[in-house]
């Protein structure tokens, strides 16, 4: 073990998560769900302890699990001294204080997780307004549980009104800010609108996928530039523009922020204006993941938002990434034996391809099948550059060194 990684795991905050087993998700879901938290909680830098899941008809209105598990987890969490205890799904703000009395420690819902993992990754002013402004509107319905104070920051003298309570102070306040954040924001808006009129009529093509997934690599291999690349979630939340040239055709391709099952909707909303270089785009290259084992509803939940910003009728291909990872799953429960890795060719005959037309596989990290990659790209982005420009189709005819065609 690396002194990194000591020094990491002698200051992480420890968490322990929790999860329902109901009519709608399953068992083996519900483990893939937690799988997904954990990663969520490594990105934020806390080191999981412990999962807990509860059957249930449908969540307790008061403390979300029952009695018996509520016990259960919070002895657990006196005995190991566990810091947080995160749950899967969005808590209610009397479900958050309820649990908290109970468990002695903090509690998060997945988008507090979340929010906090885009408050650490955001490093432009536009980010960080988009993610404060999020953070601010989670917050407000949830001020019964919170101890703020927060009119200090203004002073108190002339700032309350007759009767006002510390919570219409504190919501006060936060409307305010609220208002403030969303001025800042379409202010860089336009300035951001600006840029990409300034960028004339190049054609336009955005990479959009479920978080790490490897969107950034192809990014990078394609635009030969260092774009932030991280195995972790939510490497990249500010969209990377680059110029990208294959053969004699130049073209703009951009890197979007992942998406990712149950996003806060307060986080599409102010991440609306980010997603504009995908409502913009030409073309959508979706990147999935063919090695992670649920892929099909990452894909499922990658269309889902795409719907929900309004950019579902724009030409979609499919890129199966990571190919060199991809393990076939067993014919049925009786085959111990995993069935050997498909070929290129068995790949392109499969369902998956056949379920997900127009697509195409590769590996970004082995720069398998690029070629043909780059090949469709410059196809497609010369289809529209012809269209736009129907006289400059001069510019893509190909010479040999003797000035012949090819």
């Amino acid at each position: 073990m690396g002194r990194e990684n000591i020094i990491r795991e002698k200051f992480a905050e420890t968490a322990v998560l929790v999860g329902v087993i109901t009519q709608e998700q399953n068992e083996e879901m519900v483990n893939e769900y937690l799988d997904e938290l954990a990663f969520l909680a490594d990105t934020a830098g806390a080191i999981t302890v412990g999962r807990f899941t509860q059957k249930m008809d449908k969540p307790n209105g008061a403390t979300f699990l029952g009695s018996g598990k509520i016990k259960e987890v919070a002895e657990y969490v006196e005995a190991n001294e566990v810091n947080l205890v995160i749950f899967d799904d969005e808590l209610t703000p009397t479900q958050l204080r309820n649990l908290e009395n109970m468990f002695k420690a903090r509690v998060l819902d997945r988008t507090n997780l979340i929010l906090d993992i885009f408050a650490q990754r955001a490093r432009t002013a536009h980010a960080k307004v988009q993610v404060e402004l999020a953070q601010y509107q989670y917050l407000l319905p949830r001020l019964t549980r919170m101890w703020t104070h927060l009119e200090r920051q203004r002073g108190g003298i002339g700032m309350r009104g007759p009767g006002e309570t510390q919570i219409e102070t504190d919501r006060r306040i936060i409307l305010d800010k609220i208002s403030h954040l969303k001025e800042q924001l379409s202010k860089i808006d336009r300035q951001m609108a600006t840029q990409r009129k300034n960028r004339g009529q190049m054609v336009r093509i955005a990479l959009v996928g479920y978080t790490n997934v490897g969107k950034s690599t192809i990014m990078n291999m394609l635009s030969k530039s260092d774009v932030f690349a991280e195995n972790k979630l939510f490497a990249t939340l500010d969209t990377t523009v680059r110029k990208v040239v294959i053969d004699n055709l130049p073209f703009l391709l951009s890197d979007t922020v992942g998406f990712i099952r149950k996003l806060p909707h307060d986080l599409v909303e102010s991440f609306k204006s980010t997603l504009d270089e995908v409502r913009e785009a030409d073309i959508l290259l979706h990147v999935v993941d063919i090695s992670h084992p649920n892929f099909e509803e990452q894909i499922d939940v990658v269309n889902r938002t795409l719907q929900e910003i309004g950019a579902q009728l724009i030409p979609t291909y499919v890129v199966f990434n990571k190919i060199d990872n991809y393990k076939p799953e067993p014919h049925d429960e009786t085959d111990l034996l995993t069935p050997p890795a498909p070929t290129l060719e068995e790949l392109k005959k499969s369902w998956i391809a056949k379920n997900n037309l127009p697509c195409i596989f590769i590996s970004a990290k082995e720069h398998s099948n690029i070629d043909e990659f780059r090949s469709l790209i410059y196809e497609k982005a010369k289809a529209i550059h012809a269209e736009r420009y129907p006289y400059n189709n001069f510019l893509f005819d190909k010479f040999d060194s003797d000035g012949n065609n090819l």
